[in-house]
C-alpha cells in the first residue's frame, strides 16, 4: 500500500492565497477612507486574537505575553508602526480613480525585490545569479507598469508609487520581524503588533483629519470592515503560517505569485477590470522577477513568508 500522501498543507496554502486574494475587492467595495478602513481592519483583527488570546488563557492557563522582554515590546511596536504606514499607503492607492487592482496588487507585493537588495546591503547576506536575475526582472516590471500608466495629470503614476511605497514599507516590515517572529510565538506577535499598528492608525486619523467611523452605510461597512479582519488577516494569514512549514521552498516561492494574479482575476470577474497591455506584461514581468527572488533565497524562504501579515 503506497504511503500516504498528506495534501493538508497544499490545501491550506491554496484556501490562503483565496483568502487573501480578496483583500483588494472588499476594500474597492467599501466608501470609506483608506485611514478607515486599515484603522477598523487591524482593530477588528485585534480584537479577534484578544479574545482567543483569553480563550487560552481560561482553558489552559497558558498567559498571554508571558516573558516577553520590553525591547521585544519596543521593537514589536515600532513594527506595528510600520505596518500602519504599509496600510495606509497601499489602501490610498486602492482608492485613487481608474488604479487597477492587478497593478496595485503586483506593485506592493513587489516587497521580495526589497528584502533582496536590503539583505544584501544592510544584513551582508550575498544574493545568489537567482535573486539578482530575479530582482532585474521584477524591477523592470515595475517600470514598465508605471510606464503604462504614465498619462495625463499623472493620477495613475501616483497610484502607482502609493502601491510600490507600500511595499517598500512591508519590506521593512519583513526585515525587521524575520528574527523576532523566531523567537516569538505567533498569536503573542501578532496580537502586540496589531494593536500597536490600530494605535499608530489612529494618530493618522486624528492629525490627517479621517472619519474615525464609518463613511457610507454602516452596516455595509463594518461587515466590509469585519470581512477584512477575518478571511485575508486573520483566516489567510494564520493558514499561511502554518502551511509553509509543511511545503517545500519552491512551493513556498509560488505561492507568493498567488495573491496578484487571484486578485487580478477576482477583478476581472467581479469588477470587470481588463488590465491595459502595458499592465499585463509589466505584471507578468514582476511576478517572474518575484517568483525567481524568492526561489533564489531558498531556505530563508519560509523565514520571510512566516510573518507574512499584510495584504
Amino acid at each position: 500500500m503506497p504511503p500516504r500522501v498528506n495534501r493538508s498543507p497544499y490545501a491550506g496554502i491554496a484556501l490562503a492565497v483565496l483568502s487573501v486574494s480578496w483583500a483588494s475587492i472588499f476594500i474597492t467595495w467599501s466608501t470609506s477612507p483608506a485611514i478607515t478602513i486599515a484603522l477598523y481592519r487591524l482593530g477588528l483583527a485585534t480584537l479577534i486574537l484578544a479574545g482567543v488570546l483569553l480563550a487560552r488563557l481560561f482553558v489552559s492557563g497558558t498567559r498571554p505575553l508571558k516573558g516577553l522582554p520590553r525591547r521585544d515590546l519596543l521593537i514589536m511596536a515600532g513594527i506595528g508602526a510600520i505596518l500602519a504606514t504599509h496600510f495606509t499607503l497601499w489602501i490610498s492607492s486602492l482608492k485613487v480613480p481608474q488604479e487597477s487592482i492587478a497593478a496595485s496588487v503586483v506593485l506592493v507585493t513587489s516587497h521580495p525585490l526589497m528584502v533582496g537588495l536590503l539583505s544584501h546591503f544592510v544584513l551582508k547576506e550575498r544574493l545568489n545569479k537567482w535573486m539578482a536575475v530575479g530582482i532585474l526582472v521584477g524591477f523592470s516590471g515595475v517600470v514598465v507598469i508605471a510606464l503604462s500608466n504614465y498619462g495625463p495629470g499623472g493620477s495613475l503614476l501616483y497610484a502607482d508609487g502609493l502601491a510600490f511605497a507600500g511595499g517598500i514599507m512591508a519590506g521593512f516590515y519583513f526585515l525587521a520581524g524575520r528574527r523576532l517572529r523566531q523567537r516569538v510565538a505567533l498569536l503573542d506577535y501578532a496580537f502586540v503588533v496589531y494593536a500597536c499598528a490600530t494605535a499608530v492608525l489612529f494618530l493618522y486619523a486624528v492629525v490627517l483629519g479621517q472619519s474615525l467611523t464609518p463613511v457610507g452605510n454602516p452596516d455595509t461597512e463594518l461587515l466590509l470592515f469585519l470581512a477584512l479582519a477575518v478571511v485575508p488577516q486573520l483566516g489567510g494569514h494564520t493558514l499561511y503560517n502554518w502551511s509553509l512549514r509543511y511545503v517545500p521552498a519552491p512551493v513556498v516561492s509560488l505561492s507568493l505569485v498567488g495573491e496578484p494574479v487571484g486578485s487580478s482575476l477576482l477583478a476581472w470577474v467581479i469588477l470587470s477590470q481588463v488590465p491595459t497591455a502595458g499592465v499585463g506584461l509589466g505584471a507578468g514581468l514582476a511576478l517572474l522577477g518575484i517568483y525567481l527572488t524568492v526561489y533564489g533565497q531558498g531556505t530563508r524562504t519560509r523565514e520571510i513568508l512566516v510573518t507574512r501579515d499584510v495584504e
